[in-house]
């Protein structure tokens, strides 16, 4: 596993545009049903890594406007609550996905949820290039962190490791502390 300095590693310099998969309709990835995007590249490198493929900046294809207009059309439907980022590492493609989220947003405000897994931790992402800062001002959780295979736990919802923690990205930012998420259907009930 490797641990970067603040802005050492530049979606720019390291971001060629790919995507692992995209996969619509899904319930694993998040609350709800949701669109996931698989993106392609990250240096975290983490030992048993579940999706180690997705590691390599050239595996998959390259993202294009025809699926981000598949990815919003499938968004329509009612009955999917929003759109989940994962790879690879979503804060290391941000050219994807910073225009993607931000269509999002501005089509859908709050009806769609936007959750994004990534290998940084919180405290490294408010130290973090602006392109970063700027994708997490369109997300809704995040699951931070690098994965842990010691820490380990498959009991967990949404993490793979106990050192991760499901945020309120929104509540997080506004009150600058990080607040943990609470499922929004538990609290229907």
């Amino acid at each position: 596993m490797r641990n970067p300095k603040p802005q050492e590693w530049l979606s720019k310099d390291f971001s060629k545009m790919k995507i692992a998969d995209y996969k619509p309709f899904n319930f694993v990835d998040g609350e709800g049903v949701r669109c996931s995007l698989y993106v392609s590249g990250c240096l975290f490198a983490c030992k048993g890594c579940y999706n180690k493929i997705a590691q390599n900046f050239d595996y998959g294809h390259r993202y294009t406007k025809d699926l981000e207009n598949t990815i919003i059309e499938d968004l329509k439907q009612t009955y999917v609550q929003g759109l989940t980022l994962l790879g690879g590492e979503p804060f290391l493609n941000t050219a994807v996905v910073n225009s993607l989220s931000k269509r999002i947003k501005e089509e859908f405000g709050e009806s769609k949820d936007i959750w994004a897994w990534t290998g940084y931790t919180w405290e490294e992402l408010m130290i973090e290039s602006e392109d970063k800062l700027e994708l997490l001002s369109y997300i809704d959780v995040l699951i931070d962190g690098r994965f842990e295979i010691s820490k380990r736990d498959l009991t967990l919802q949404f993490r793979g490791s106990s050192n991760q923690r499901i945020i309120d990205v929104q509540q997080s930012l506004r009150l600058n502390e990080v607040i943990l998420w609470t499922s929004s259907i538990l609290s229907k009930n």
